[in-house]
């Protein structure tokens, strides 16, 4: 491995990933990411010219069906499975208060 974290390095990384991390969980994180950093730079010392760069490992092509315009539904049938609807309306519950003045 070629770096080690020290716990004020840790302690920035948990505090950027909003992590309250006790003195005990700092070590151990500190000796993870000092592994993780140990893999790349294995991966460093893959000879990789001839690999073309890739997004995905494997070939994937979108299937997608042609843009065509339809009739618009129309409320009676937009409502038909709603729970509850008043009119042409969805009526949900209430997630929002109104704070007192």
């Amino acid at each position: 491995m070629s770096e080690s974290f020290n716990e004020e390095q840790v302690r920035q990384v948990a505090h950027l990933a909003r992590l309250n991390l006790s003195p005990e969980r700092l070590a151990e994180f500190g000796a993870q990411l000092s592994k993780i950093v140990g893999y790349f730079d294995l991966l460093q010392e893959l000879d990789t010219d001839d690999v073309e760069p890739t997004a995905h490992p494997l070939d994937i092509t979108d299937v997608m069906r042609d843009d065509t315009a339809h009739d618009a539904l129309d409320v009676e049938r937009a409502l038909s499975n709603a729970p509850d609807h008043d009119g042409t309306y969805f009526r949900v519950p209430k997630v929002l208060q109104q704070e007192d003045a």
